[in-house]
């Protein structure tokens, strides 16, 4: 049987990881975590009769590829599901000249591989995508990516903040490791191949366009796994180019937003010039979701040329969001000091202050200093420092008017993508069977802090061994 792969990020890695389980001598699957507790394979089942509820592979239900609905007709005759040898060639596709660009990226100041919350709030990470990301992380969740990672040989620990970290905090050793491990499995890398779509002179739909520095080249797969990213960091291979090709072959796909991302403001020249660049640490963030419900979040942001943005602002970012798009604008409210209730405040605010300036006031009594002091001069005008009560109100809850989200490209992560409607329980295409789509390039998002990354490795594997269910094979308990 031969799987294309497309794209070599953490889903694409993981699905040819789950895929080249089937390729390892017997006994080297020992150092894979089990697909659940009980150590036997946690797919769903495939239809309440025990059988495939997926469409069959060929005309005689047999062992013949993945047909696809592209296709009119076909010559090729049934091949055995696992190719002469009985086994599996799996070929990985990625267009950058290596692989895992953006993982490397995002370890650069930590890799933050998951986190140790508990599972209730671990889910709730994933929003409106919740009751489609859970069955994949029930599969393949937190504690399942920490144990792959010590069979790595990568040593995992927990931080302060219940992120999760290799103990050399970097990417590197970890992707090295593993790009080593998928090799001697036999998974072939194939870089500087740029995906063009399907070959449509071709009778089946699983003839793949590739652009290459030789030319234009034509690959014939059983199976197709897309891992192909959303539309952020272009420079690293997260295009976007995918959707038109899929959207052309009728997949329903949500348009790409901008996720984890900074938002603008109108800050004044003055405001910029000075604080451009300067740490907001220890306040507290709040907006309205959807719903009219206050989220808050305690942190740290900074204050940038354009705006704000960092991790603070990332948990809040689609909510920011979505107001903008649908309001034409959002509020964000800072608490610049989230130990003292407004009353403490507004006491030590009216305190007598003597000789000293207002400045020098707020810095001793409150704590307000440096960006934070800029802050509420940029927002309320220095007339409002006058009234005690008003400036107590302001350093509780200070209005930031958001005007919109940075561009795409710069986001860390992207919104939106193929639909999970689209999609069966294995994450394979129910208008093109033989095609699966693994992470970021689904329709869900989440918060920095590990989640992003658990849900990449878990669709990964998902559509890796969903590929084997489609086929008819159950993976062994043992893997």
């Amino acid at each position: 049987m031969r799987v294309a792969i497309i794209g070599g990020g953490p889903a694409g890695l993981m699905a040819a990881e789950a895929l080249s389980l089937l390729s390892l001598p017997k006994g080297d699957a020992s150092s894979f975590p089990p697909l659940s507790k009980e150590g036997t394979s946690s797919l769903p089942p495939l239809s309440k009769e025990g059988t495939s509820s997926l469409p069959p592979l060929s005309k005689g239900g047999g062992g013949g590829f993945l047909q696809s609905p592209l296709a009119a007709t076909t010559t090729n005759p049934p091949q055995p599901p696992f190719g002469k040898g009985g086994g599996i060639q799996i070929d990985l596709y990625d267009a950058m000249p290596s692989v895992g660009r953006k993982f490397l990226l995002a370890g650069k100041g930590g890799l933050n591989l998951t986190h140790s919350e508990e599972r209730e709030a671990f889910l709730s990470r994933y929003g409106n995508r919740r009751a489609n990301i859970e069955p994949l992380l029930d599969r393949f969740g937190a504690d399942d990516l920490r144990a792959w990672a010590e069979g790595l040989g990568i040593e995992t620990f927990v931080g302060s903040s219940g992120r999760v970290f290799p103990r050399e905090m970097k990417a590197a050793p970890l992707l090295r490791a593993w790009l080593h491990r998928l090799r001697g499995a036999g998974v072939n890398f194939h870089v500087r191949h740029r995906w063009l779509g399907w070959d449509v002179a071709q009778a089946s739909s699983l003839h793949l366009s590739f652009a290459t520095p030789q030319g234009e080249k034509t690959v014939e797969a059983d199976a197709v796994i897309l891992a192909l990213g959303g539309g952020s960091w272009a420079k690293l291979g997260s295009n976007g180019a995918w959707v038109p090709l899929l959207q052309q072959r009728g997949i329903d796909i949500a348009p790409l937003k901008p996720a984890n991302c900074g938002f603008d403001i109108a800050w004044s020249e003055h405001f910029r010039a000075r604080f451009a660049g300067h740490p907001l640490k220890t306040v507290v963030a709040s907006c309205l979701d959807g719903e009219g419900r206050e989220i808050r979040r305690q942190g740290e942001c900074v204050i940038t040329e354009t705006g704000i943005e960092g991790s603070l602002i990332y948990a809040l970012a689609a909510p920011l969001r979505d107001h903008i798009e649908t309001e034409g604008g959002a509020l964000l409210h800072l608490d610049l000091a989230p130990g003292k209730s407004l009353q403490r405040v507004t006491e030590e605010i009216s305190h007598p202050r003597g000789s000293r300036t207002l400045s020098s006031h707020l810095q001793s009594r409150v704590g307000i200093t440096g960006v934070k002091a800029g802050l509420l001069r940029e927002v309320l005008g220095a007339e409002a420092y006058a009234d005690p009560a008003r400036l107590a109100i302001a350093i509780k809850a200070l209005p930031l008017r958001l005007i919109a989200p940075r561009p795409l490209d710069e986001a860390i992560s992207t919104a939106g993508g193929v639909r999970f409607e689209a999609l069966d329980e294995h994450l394979m295409l129910r208008d093109l069977p033989g095609v699966f789509c693994a992470g970021e390039m689904l329709d869900w998002e989440a918060p920095t802090g590990g989640y992003l990354l658990t849900a990449c490795f878990a669709s990964g594997r998902a559509a890796g061994l969903g590929v084997l269910c489609s086929a008819g094979v159950s993976p062994a308990s043992s893997i």
